[in-house]
């Protein structure tokens, strides 16, 4: 009997033995034989491949099923807690355009090609006309946190065909109708923090939510504000059973949640609007949704946050970053100055980086000859780039820079992205007026979707690196084109009927049926591109800025180091936008700029510098502008956070132990790094006159234990307090000027608290 026939069977007269007649068990039924014969074909079908399999992590059980024509993801749970189970099968595509229009698609199990390990389950559907394989896949791949699923579809026929864009993930949870359920979002910090930034919704019947995340949006036109691709649903009451997702894919995605009567549905993938949307895949070639992550959580969205993070650690981070001690670096760039930055002041930034003990020195944007033409400008940088890499490494010092490498402008300089230049022209998203200018340090996105623009720009940025000496490379602009409207590029065509582009300021954007497959193909040849650079460079630190934040996402994390994660650098904008994407991305990888801000006391300068402190930590400043006090401070504080915060903001949990700042009352953040015992929390008072003191309720200590308190700046006296004290009423911190700040380092110790 084949598997397919043991596994019908096994659906008819159900998979364990409460389904059969008492008697068979109690021996009253048929004979020896034909029992034995009976359990014998029970225990096949369980075996074969399409019966529910599970697989897990430590903390995340997902049980799947393999039906006749689609799989399915029966439960998700917590060990030892509560189910969520599923009730819809995978809604696998129906249907393809090929040459004779909209052709059906049947799919039937291959249980001979499926694949069931530990810690990898993969199920294989086939279509025979038009002829396709479908990989449906789960695979741990750390011991701790959430599980990974992708589709992928193969063309085994001999002409091309067009996909609608399938969901990475469906769900259809059953929930009870009188479950209080809560729903939590966050905001890009892309451009400012939004004012709520961190969401958490009460999941009610009727509740209605998308979610879009790409890498170009503004939302001052009115559209939403653009999330950090991943959701988190829990219970209202404690202990906050929940389960949370995430798409690791930086183009065009969405998600989805609902509730209705009982059912809590939605999904997360590629976005399809505005559609319909479709993409080429070509004989032998093979599709592949955005990878997500599925996990359970319990203990709430700080709870789920410390796996998650630690989880992004070890399973999609550069492994060779972590491995540098130093990591988060101290970085000082010369932003400060904007485009008048030269070799004057590059020298003086080098010299004044290594007093005060920053660890790289960062050349943002004013260097190069022009837009899309990264050669330096002579008139700024006679001896060139690579002179100020030597003298920043002649101070111990890492270099970094700044490059928009995917645009074009107008200059006709040997080597340069030439936009009137035929091949370029080829590769632009759309056609230019005669008029057209770049701005200072923007110009027209080129899509890197196409195969020659890809090979431009790999090579470019491999030059860019060996030729400048580069330890940093930073992609800023628009790396990835919003849409593009040629239609002898690789990616579908766009509909002209519905396609709006944008012409104010540089780069054009566009939008059409086909923006979901062009930042597809895009975000593929970035990812493929840094890779390769990767290879060549495996030293290279690599952030993404990306306008400010625009590209905040789990498929970046995979490809880059860190993030720029807002273009508002005010200690207020730090702080909230620091808030928000801590809870779901590690703390070292997001990056705060600090510039210029009112400073009148010693106090609010410490208070600048440590609102920008709480992640990895760059200033944008001349110092040579400040006191010998604030001179001082500064050395200071960076002493500090080399020595005793990085080793926190590295290796410990982090916990939100306060309201999202509002920059009038008290926030803060603490950090604990259970196996070390120690930690720090961060704490800054508002603007309001009459806040002298506050109370902050701590997190992830042992009641039972005692920890040495000890005050930074000396706001209250040094103590040993209790664990039980510290969890609740909490620690009391008493500053006496507003906008300032103090350090509190916890270490367990033995001493009797008080």
């Amino acid at each position: 009997m084949s598997n397919s026939d043991r596994q019908h069977c096994m659906r008819k007269i159900g998979r364990d033995r409460s389904t059969l007649p008492a008697a068979w068990w109690r021996g009253r039924g048929p004979s020896i034989l034909v029992r034995a014969a009976f359990l014998w074909l029970a225990a096949a079908a369980i075996a074969a491949p399409a019966d529910v399999r599970s697989i897990r992590s430590s903390d995340t059980i997902l049980e799947l099923e393999a039906g006749e024509s689609a799989p399915r993801l029966v439960t998700l749970s917590v060990p030892g807690r509560p189910v969520w189970t599923n009730r819809a099968p995978e809604t696998l595509i129906g249907e393809v355009l090929t040459a004779v229009g909209k052709t059906p698609v049947h799919w039937a199990l291959n249980a001979r090609a499926s694949q069931i390990e530990p810690a990898h389950v993969v199920f294989v559907y086939e279509s025979a006309a038009p002829h396709l394989r479908l990989i449906w896949e789960w695979q741990v791949r750390a011991a701790f946190g959430p599980v990974e699923h992708q589709v992928r579809i193969l063309n085994l026929d001999s002409h091309e065909m067009w996909l609608p864009f399938p969901d990475s993930l469906r769900f259809d949870w059953q929930v009870p109708r009188e479950a209080a359920l809560e729903h939590w979002f966050i905001d890009k910090g892309a451009g400012t923090p939004t004012p709520v930034g961190t969401h958490n919704n009460s999941l009610k019947d009727g509740y209605d939510w998308v979610g879009t995340s790409s890498t170009y949006a503004h939302s001052e036109d009115g559209s939403p504000q653009e999330v950090i691709p991943w959701i988190l649903v829990q219970d209202a009451a404690q202990p906050h059973d929940g389960w949370y997702a995430g798409i690791e894919f930086s183009g065009r995605i969405r998600l989805q949640v609902r509730r209705t009567g009982d059912a809590l549905s939605g999904s997360a993938g590629l976005n399809p609007a505005p559609g319909p949307a479709y993409t080429r895949l070509e004989p032998g070639e093979t599709f592949e949704t955005p990878v997500v992550f599925l996990g359970a959580s319990r203990g709430g969205v700080d709870s789920a946050g410390n796996i998650l993070r630690r989880w992004i650690r070890e399973v999609l981070n550069n492994p060779r970053t972590w491995e540098d001690p130093a990591y988060p670096l101290t970085v000082n760039n010369s932003w400060g100055s904007g485009m008048a930055v030269d070799s004057t002041l590059t020298r003086r930034m080098i010299g004044e980086s290594a007093e005060l003990g920053f660890e790289m020195f960062h050349l943002d944007a004013g260097w190069f000859r022009g837009v899309g033409d990264w050669y330096a400008d002579p008139r700024k940088f006679p001896d060139g780039i690579a002179a100020v890499a030597q003298e920043a490494h002649s101070h111990r010092l890492k270099f970094g820079l700044w490059v928009d490498w995917t645009q074009a402008g107008l200059s006709t300089a040997a080597g340069a992205l030439n936009a009137r230049d035929a091949k370029v022209r080829n590769w632009l998203v759309t056609a230019l007026p005669l008029n057209w200018q770049p701005e200072p340090f923007k110009g027209q996105t080129i899509d890197i979707g196409v195969p020659a623009a890809h090979d431009w720009a790999l090579t470019e940025v491999e030059r860019i690196v060996a030729d400048y000496r580069l330890d940093m490379l930073e992609h800023d602009g628009y790396l990835v084109a919003q849409g593009c409207e040629r239609d002898d590029h690789p990616h579908a065509p766009p509909d002209p009927e519905r396609t709006v582009i944008h012409r104010v300021g540089s780069p054009y954007l566009m939008e059409s049926t086909n923006s979901t497959d062009v930042s597809y193909r895009a975000v593929r040849a970035y990812y493929d591109i840094y890779r390769r650079l990767r290879e060549k460079h495996p030293a290279i630190l690599l952030e993404a800025c990306n306008d400010g934040g625009r590209m905040v996402d789990f498929g970046t994390a995979a490809h880059t180091d860190y993030f720029s994660f807002t273009d508002t650098y005010d200690p207020l904008s730090n702080r909230r936008g620091f808030y928000d994407a801590s809870h779901v991305l590690p703390a070292a990888m997001l990056e705060s700029y600090v510039e210029r801000w009112p400073t009148a006391r010693i106090e609010n300068f410490r208070y600048m510098l440590r609102s920008g402190m709480l992640g990895w930590f760059t200033l944008m400043l001349d110092a040579s502008a400040w006191s010998a006090e604030q001179h001082a401070a500064a050395k200071q504080q960076i002493e500090i956070y080399k020595t005793w915060l990085r080793p926190l903001i590295r290796d410990g949990d982090l916990y939100h132990v306060s309201a999202r700042p509002d920059g009038v009352h008290w926030d803060g953040i603490e950090y604990f790094d259970p196996r070390r015992g120690a930690g720090v929390v961060y704490t800054f008072r508002g603007s309001t006159p009459d806040e002298a003191e506050h109370d902050f309720p701590l997190h992830g200590l042992s009641p039972e234990a005692a920890y040495s308190v000890r005050f930074q700046d000396g706001s209250s006296p040094d103590s040993v307090m209790s664990g039980s004290a510290l969890l609740s009423p909490g620690l009391r911190v008493k500053l006496a000027y507003p906008n300032s700040s103090e350090l509190i380092f916890l270490q367990e110790t033995a001493a009797a608290p008080r």
